[in-house]
């Protein structure tokens, strides 16, 4: 038995940019002989080893969906949805015209095409309005003042002074890894006119180190800036070596979050 897989990235349209993510496309449950479904998923990202893998299951009307990174399942992952929906379409699973309804861990999240476009809806996640008990540590492990820091549902956020102090921090990951956070967001207002903020996203405690292009962290960017900005529609740039665009505005309680993606690998994985 074998089972179609990819890697995609995700948030350029250029290969070798953005963010990669495997997706996985599951016929039925992942592996009959294997009783742990979840287990076999792990291992898949693991032998994958990128930021996420992600494993579509079509139920009824859209699909059940599930995300790993090397380490561990999360709960929200924007790139390997991003290269889930380009994948479905790209392959004709799905009628190219048809929005894409994920059942997650968070959710329900839809993708669409939006012109050349891939926009996802997600959540928004503001920042809580009180710090950490532990922000010194966070400051200590980044080595930069903060304009501020505060927590999300998963994420610590820091906003620094300028985009030359998020591009130049080099984390103590050993001391992110200890924290009780997913991640941390550093971010600031861009000196790019062609942009509005810039980030980095930094996971070592589920295995990423610097994470290329993060779409979960901008459910708590978009929100966070549209205070800071007055506005709801934004053009972001995530900093990493690899770097990558996203097309992001605040709905509510909801925040869009589109970008473009190109198929590198296509293979068969044999089970």
């Amino acid at each position: 038995m074998s089972i179609p897989i990819y890697q995609v990235d995700a948030f350029t349209e250029e290969p070798f940019k953005g963010n990669p993510a495997g997706v996985c496309l599951l016929p039925g449950p992942a592996n009959p002989v294997v009783a742990d479904e979840a287990s076999w998923m792990q291992s898949v990202a693991a032998e994958m080893n990128l930021a996420e893998t992600a494993f579509p299951l079509r139920e009824g009307d859209g699909f059940r969906l599930r995300w790993f990174t090397p380490k561990v399942e999360v709960k929200l992952c924007g790139h390997a949805t991003l290269a889930t929906a380009h994948i479905l379409w790209e392959t004709g699973l799905v009628p190219a015209d048809r929005e894409l309804r994920f059942q997650t861990l968070s959710g329900l999240l839809t993708a669409r095409r939006d012109g050349g476009l891939i926009e996802l809806d997600f959540p928004s996640r503001p920042p809580l309005p009180k710090p950490p008990d532990w922000a010194d540590a966070v400051v200590g492990a980044l080595g930069i003042k903060p304009v501020y820091i505060g927590m999300s549902a998963e994420d610590i956020l820091f906003e620094a002074a300028s985009e030359g102090a998020v591009r130049s921090v080099e984390p103590d990951f050993a001391t992110l890894r200890s924290l009780p956070a997913r991640g941390v967001i550093v971010t600031s207002r861009s000196a790019d006119s062609r942009y509005d903020f810039v980030s980095r996203f930094f996971a070592p405690a589920v295995g990423v180190d610097e994470d290329p292009v993060t779409g979960s962290s901008h459910t708590v960017l978009v929100p966070y800036w549209a205070g800071r900005m007055g506005k709801t529609t934004f053009t972001a740039y995530q900093a990493s070596a690899r770097g990558g665009i996203l097309h992001l505005r605040l709905d509510g309680d909801r925040v869009k979050i589109a970008g473009r993606a190109v198929t590198v690998i296509k293979g068969d994985l044999v089970v």
